[in-house]
């Protein structure tokens, strides 16, 4: 036991000395400019009651699955809101999973095989690279949104190709050049997968049907996490499709299937998203809001993002961590975002905004921001 252990001491030490050491906190009671909640789902009252109303019209309804899906976990229930859904987003068919990363992990790892590629823009998510790593294709990352780089890979790509991107990027709040990047795929026959997690809330139904294109997209990946303040995800695409991830997907294979709780959250929170017109036009005027005044001076950047994340790079983890500090003595809830999480020298304070912060809220944020800015510049 003590080699493994010095192991995890040395480990830990040098994340410590390299001031990248992670801590889980608590909740706590400051301004909300951190979480995923864009639409306030998360906090709904609204919600929890038609959750709780919904649960109780299925009495019968066990507090666990108590197996997987292919098992004893499977129900009517889950198999109609695959349906409700998918047709919500004009997709063929679905498939539910526990969580976005299960969603992701099982997706690639079962569809490319030796012989294939995947291609995947640098700044994807996590959950899509460890997908990707465990499929046994051929692997190739292309410059963020960059057509020349995407094009030198499709060059290379052996076999079936996957080019994987994100609709809005977790860490830098942009959106990509999505009709391009489909037509250059397609010129080159590549199946495109777009996640969609951060992009639902922003976009009622998600940026591919925003922009029309859910016919010519491949798969697409729909998290519930986020604007729908719940959790799980969902992979959207042909009945072909999830009948393969239904027998090749070991994420979803070898998996305790989500309790029916679970299942009438998402169903109650897609719901009152038809209902949210509202909630989603104060959530864009908040943006606009917290952009026209924040200052960010010669030193720092604002990302250029028209989603809730709001990125102010300040370029080392000490700034990062500094500026949160500052932040969050003054009430605000906001969090850095320090390397190796992104790359270094683009070390960040990421700022979530939602329909439910208030304009004075919003006003008081961006002069807090001004103020440690002009102090550091």
């Amino acid at each position: 036991m003590k080699p493994v252990e010095d192991f995890l001491k040395n480990k830990l030490h040098g994340r410590q000395q390299s001031g990248t050491y992670r801590e889980l906190k608590p909740e706590n009671s400051l301004v909300d400019f951190c979480s995923n909640d864009y639409l306030g789902f998360a906090r709904s009252a609204v919600l929890k009651q038609s959750i709780v109303n919904e649960v109780d019209t299925h009495p019968l309804s066990l507090n666990g699955a108590a197996g997987s899906r292919l098992l004893s976990g499977n129900i009517q229930y889950a198999e109609d809101l695959e349906k409700q859904i998918a047709t919500y987003h004009d997709s063929e068919a679905g498939l539910l999973f526990n969580s976005g990363y299960d969603a992701n992990l099982g997706l690639l790892s079962s569809l490319a095989q030796r012989g294939d590629t995947i291609i995947l823009d640098e700044l994807v998510h996590a959950s899509i690279i460890d997908g990707a790593r465990l499929s046994y294709a051929n692997r190739y990352s292309f410059k963020h949104n960059d057509f020349d780089s995407l094009e030198s890979k499709l060059k290379l790509a052996k076999g079936n190709c996957y080019v994987v991107i994100e609709s809005v990027y977790s860490m830098d709040g942009d959106t990509p050049p999505l009709v391009e990047i489909l037509s250059l795929t397609e010129k080159y026959n590549a199946a495109l997968i777009v996640d969609e997690a951060h992009a639902l809330g922003l976009y009622a139904k998600g940026l591919v049907c925003e922009l029309g294109l859910q016919r010519r997209i491949f798969a697409r990946v729909v998290t519930f996490g986020k604007a729908l303040g719940g959790h799980g995800a969902i992979v959207l695409g042909s009945n072909n499709l999830r009948n393969y991830l239904i027998n090749f997907a070991r994420s979803f294979i070898y998996t305790t299937a989500a309790p029916f709780h679970q299942l009438a959250a998402i169903k109650m929170a897609y719901q009152l998203l038809e209902n949210s017109r509202e909630a989603i036009i104060s959530l864009k005027r908040n943006i606009e809001l917290f952009k026209q005044q924040v200052n960010t001076g010669e030193n720092f950047t604002l990302l250029n993002s028209n989603s809730p994340i709001q990125c102010i790079v300040l370029n080392s983890n000490e700034m990062a961590r500094e500026a949160a500090k500052q932040l969050q003595m003054n009430n605000f809830d906001v969090r850095s975002i320090l390397s190796p999480t992104v790359a270094q020298g683009t070390e960040r304070i990421r700022i979530c905004l939602h329909s439910f912060n208030t304009e004075n809220e919003l006003t008081l944020l961006a002069v807090t921001l001004n103020k440690f800015i002009l102090l550091h510049a």
